[in-house]
C-alpha cells in the first residue's frame, strides 16, 4: 500500500509540481491550498505524512500543525519554510513537527527527509484506537464502547480492514450499529478513498432490488428508458454494504453468489460481463442459519458471505457502554441544537441503566435527541426521561425478549415467510399477566385490577395458558 502524503501549500505552482513529483516517487498525494481545507481532509483521511507550508492564507502553519496533531497524534509533519523563517520552523519542531525543509525546495533533500520521516513512524500504528478518538466524523452514528465485547469487535474490525477483499458478515439486533461497523471497516481499509455504497435489501421489491444492484440496459423492462449502472458497478474499487441480506430473494442470491465467486456480473437485460473489484459487507438481524435450514437462504452464499462473522451484542448485554453513549449523544446534540447538557443525574442514569433498550443504540440516540431538542438544562434529569422508559426499568430477560420481538416486527418489513403473529401475541399476553401476578404477589384480584380486566377473564386466560402452553403454575401464579 502506497504511503499517503498530504501536501498543504497555497502556491498553485509548488502544489502541482510537488504533487506530480510525489506520485512519480510512488506516494499517494493529497493536496490542500489552505489550513482549513487541510483540517477538513484530516477528518476523513489518515495520511502517513504531512508536508505543511508555514505561511498559509487563513491559518498559520503552526496552528495547523497543532490541530493536526490533536486529530492524528501519530502523523509525521514536515514544515516547508522560507529561509527567513528558520527560527519559527525550529519552534514547530518543538511543537511536534519531525523536521523542516527550506524553500526553494531541494527535491533530493525533501525526498530524503520524507523517507526518514516515514521510517521514524511505527509502521504498526494502532489505527483502531486512532479512529476511535477521531470518530471518523461519524457524528451521532459513532458507537463508543469500552466493554470487552466492543473492544473485541474493534480488534476484529482493525484486522479485517487490512484485507482488501475479505467478505464480512455482521449480525445483531435492529439498532445495534451494524451500518457503523461496516463504515468503519471501509474507512480503515485501503479502499477508504473509494465509494462506500449501501442498500437495504428489505426495502425494495425483488425486481427493483435487482436493478439497483446490477443496473439495467435500455429496454430491459417497461420503465427502462435508458441504461443504468447498478451499485456493484458504482462501488467498483470500494465497498458495498448489503443491509438485511436475509430478505434477498433466492433469484438474486444466485446472481450475488456469482459476483462473489468471479467478481463479474451482467446488467438486467445485458449480455456483456462487467468485471469489478468490490468488497461485500452484509448484515442481518435474522438467524440466517435457520433461514438456510428452512431453504429460504442459499447455503453456499451463506458461507461465502460469512468469511469473517461479527456479532454485535444488544445494548442490554453491555451496559458498561451506556454512560459513554449518553455522553457522546449529549455532546453531539449539544452542538446540533446549541444546548449545554454537561452530564447525567445519578437517578436518571439508574433509570436509563435499568431499561432493557429493545431498540438498542438507535432507541437511546432518539431519546437523547428528543431531550436535547425539547429541554433546556445543564444536567439530564429524571423529569426529562420519557415515562415509558422511567416505568419500564428492571425488566426480566423474558420481558425484554418479548419487547424486542415486537420492536423487530414493527421496525422492518415482514420477511417473505411472514412473522409468528399468534406466538408473539401469546408471548406478550403471558408476559403482561406474569408481571401483574408477580407485582400482586399472585393475588388474582389485584392482578386483574392492574391489567384492567375482570377477575373471571384473568382466570380464564390463566387456565388457557396452563392448558394450551403447558405453563407451570409457578410461572404465572395460582390462588
Amino acid at each position: 500500500m502506497k504511503p499517503v502524503v498530504l501536501l498543504v501549500d497555497d502556491e498553485d505552482t509548488i502544489r502541482h509540481f510537488l504533487k506530480r513529483t510525489l506520485r512519480d516517487e510512488g506516494y499517494e498525494a493529497l493536496t490542500a491550498a489552505s489550513g482549513g481545507e487541510a483540517l477538513e481532509i484530516l477528518k476523513n483521511e489518515i495520511p502517513d505524512l504531512i508536508l505543511l507550508d508555514l505561511k498559509l492564507p487563513d491559518i498559520n502553519g503552526i496552528e495547523v500543525l497543532q490541530h493536526a496533531k490533536e486529530i492524528i497524534p501519530a502523523v509525521c509533519v514536515i514544515m516547508l519554510t522560507a529561509f527567513g523563517d528558520i527560527e519559527t520552523a525550529v519552534s514547530a519542531i518543538k511543537k511536534g513537527a519531525f523536521d523542516f525543509v527550506s524553500k526553494p525546495v531541494n527535491l533530493e533533500q525533501l525526498l530524503l527527509t520524507i523517507e526518514k520521516g516515514l521510517q521514524s513512524q511505527s509502521l504498526n500504528r494502532e489505527l483502531l484506537q486512532l479512529r476511535r478518538r477521531v470518530n471518523f466524523d461519524l457524528g451521532g452514528n459513532y458507537i463508543p464502547g469500552e466493554s470487552e465485547k466492543m473492544k473485541e469487535i474493534y480488534d476484529v474490525v482493525k484486522t479485517v480492514a487490512k484485507s482488501d477483499t475479505t467478505t464480512v458478515f455482521i449480525q445483531g439486533e435492529s439498532g445495534t450499529g451494524k451500518e457503523m461497523i461496516a463504515n468503519m471497516i471501509h474507512k480503515y481499509s485501503p479502499r477508504h478513498s473509494k465509494p462506500f455504497l449501501e442498500i437495504n435489501c428489505a426495502s425494495l421489491p425483488e425486481e427493483l432490488l435487482e436493478s439497483e444492484l446490477f443496473g439495467h440496459e435500455k429496454g430491459a423492462f417497461t420503465d427502462a428508458k435508458s441504461q443504468k449502472a447498478g451499485l456493484l458497478e458504482l462501488a467498483n474499487k470500494g465497498t458495498l454494504f448489503l443491509d438485511e441480506i436475509g430478505e434477498m430473494s433466492l433469484t438474486i442470491q444466485v446472481k450475488l453468489l456469482r459476483v462473489l465467486e468471479r467478481m463479474t456480473f451482467r446488467r438486467v437485460g445485458g449480455t456483456k460481463d462487467i468485471k469489478v473489484s468490490v468488497r461485500i459487507i452484509s448484515a442481518t438481524n435474522r438467524d440466517l442459519k435457520e433461514a438456510v435450514q428452512n431453504k429460504n437462504f442459499r447455503e453456499d452464499l451463506y458461507y461465502r458471505l460469512k468469511v469473517i462473522p461479527i456479532f454485535i451484542p444488544p445494548l442490554r448485554e453491555r451496559k458498561e457502554d451506556i454512560y459513554l453513549l449518553v455522553k457522546h449523544f449529549l455532546n453531539h446534540f449539544n452542538k446540533l441544537f446549541n444546548k449545554s447538557f454537561q452530564d447525567i443525574d445519578d437517578e436518571a442514569f439508574t433509570m436509563i441503566l435499568e431499561y432493557p433498550w429493545p431498540g438498542n443504540i438507535r432507541e437511546l440516540k432518539n431519546m437523547i435527541e428528543r431531550i436535547a431538542l425539547l429541554e433546556n438544562d445543564t444536567m439530564l434529569r429524571p423529569k426529562h426521561i420519557p415515562e415509558s422508559i422511567r416505568g419500564m426499568g428492571k425488566q426480566t430477560e423474558g420481558q425484554a425478549s418479548v419487547i424486542q420481538r415486537i420492536v423487530t416486527a414493527l421496525d422492518r418489513p415482514y420477511p417473505g415467510e411472514g412473522i409468528p403473529y399468534e406466538e408473539i401475541l401469546n408471548s406478550l399476553e403471558l408476559t403482561l399477566i406474569s408481571k401483574a401476578m408477580d407485582e400482586s404477589q399472585n393475588n388474582q384480584s389485584r392482578a386483574a385490577r392492574l391489567l384492567q380486566l375482570n377477575r373471571d377473564k384473568l382466570r380464564y386466560r390463566l387456565k388457557s395458558f396452563k392448558d394450551e402452553s403447558g405453563v407451570a403454575d409457578d410461572e404465572i401464579g395460582e390462588n
